[in-house]
């Protein structure tokens, strides 16, 4: 049975297609301007959410693997993307931006108090929950924080709307930021969007990020590319990052 009615055309070749996009291209994520800022040290790494909680097998979340609401097939699309593409890239990128001396900041979801209850709503609808010292609250070991990198705990899916992040970086004078983690669809793709907002210029690792299913990972890429953020591959990234080692 055919759903769509008769005077519908189908617009299904034309999915990247936005009035402002070139506008976006240009006064938002020009390769000019963020190259300047990442030479200029003015760039930061976003690490979201790479935690116990939601991005390893048997935790958190996935503590029950049949209660989690995602099918099985799924969760080894996630894993399997996360553990063999994912956080090696993360890593990759972490110590490139620690070798020039640019910041790695990390977000994760973690409450203030033992039982959640300074949670925000969603969280606490989604009985979602990171309480100080639990295991979900801890960062994978291949990607964990290093020296005294900044770590933002938040407990709720934007980390610029419930944290002082951008108060933080405002202080750091970052103008920039590479963003990876998890899920791309949800908390990475809300960050992205809230920095853009905010006057940010972002820069989206594709293979940087993950989410359940390789449609929502196609979607976020297709609605954030050359509108809120540029997106790139980590070997795109690391080689701009050189050319920031070569000059300093």
């Amino acid at each position: 049975m055919n759903d769509k009615p008769d005077n519908v055309t189908d617009l299904t070749r034309y999915d990247n297609v936005d009035p402002l996009r070139e506008q976006y291209r240009e006064t938002l994520i020009t390769n000019r301007i963020l190259k300047r800022e990442l030479g200029a040290h003015h760039t930061a790494l976003l690490s979201i959410d790479l935690q116990y909680l939601d991005a390893a097998r048997g935790h958190g979340v996935f503590a029950d693997a049949e209660r989690s609401g995602v099918p099985t097939e799924a969760q080894d699309y996630y894993f399997s993307r996360l553990e063999d593409l994912v956080l090696p890239n993360v890593r990759r990128l972490q110590d490139a931006f620690r070798a020039v001396g640019l910041e790695v900041i990390h977000t994760r979801i973690q409450s203030l108090t033992r039982d959640g209850r300074d949670r925000g709503p969603g969280h606490k609808r989604l009985n979602l929950h990171a309480a100080p010292g639990s295991k979900e609250a801890e960062f994978l070991e291949i990607v964990a924080p290093q020296g005294d990198e900044i770590v933002i705990n938040k407990t709720a899916s934007g980390v610029f709307t419930s944290t002082n992040l951008e108060y933080v970086l405002r202080n750091l004078e970052v103008t920039s930021l590479f963003v990876v983690g998890v899920y791309s669809n949800e908390c990475v793709s809300t960050a992205i969007r809230d920095a853009c907002d905010l006057g940010f210029y972002v820069t989206l690792i594709e293979d940087g990020c993950a989410t359940v299913t390789p449609e929502m990972q196609r979607a976020t890429l297709t609605t954030i590319k050359d509108r809120y953020a540029r997106v790139m591959t980590t070997d795109e990234a690391l080689a701009e990052i050189a050319k920031v080692e070569e000059a300093s």
